[in-house]
């Protein structure tokens, strides 16, 4: 039986290649500051894109609206506001959710550009 963490890491690999199909660029997974973690940090053209990534099997599901709470934007947040300081990145950001739903069939993603505001 696969556990959360293994769920969750499958999850974030299939987020990180269907971005990459996208022509997106993967630049950091799993990038830590304080109690946030960002799952992947990508660049598409000048833009840094912050990404939360939600997976689920077929027996949980919830909208993507419900799936992260204003305490964890605020963390994420705070994180990104680091990471582009580190970077020094000038500019513009946006976070985006992409949502990992594992079927018997495989996997079926749904990704939500400019997810939520940070101001």
């Amino acid at each position: 039986m696969e556990t959360t963490v293994e769920l969750g890491s499958r999850g974030e690999q299939q987020a990180a290649a269907f971005l990459v199909r996208k022509g997106y660029r993967i630049l950091k997974r799993n990038y830590r500051h304080g109690k946030a973690e960002i799952d992947l940090v990508a660049q598409v053209g000048e833009v840094l894109v912050i990404v939360e990534v939600k997976t689920r099997t077929g027996a949980f599901y919830e909208a993507l609206s419900e799936s992260i709470p204003p305490r964890k934007i605020r963390r994420l947040v705070a994180a990104a506001n680091h990471l582009a300081q580190e970077l020094r990145w000038a500019g513009e950001v946006r976070f985006d959710v992409v949502q990992v739903l594992r079927t018997a069939s495989g996997y079926n993603l749904i990704h939500l550009e400019d997810a939520f505001y940070h101001f």
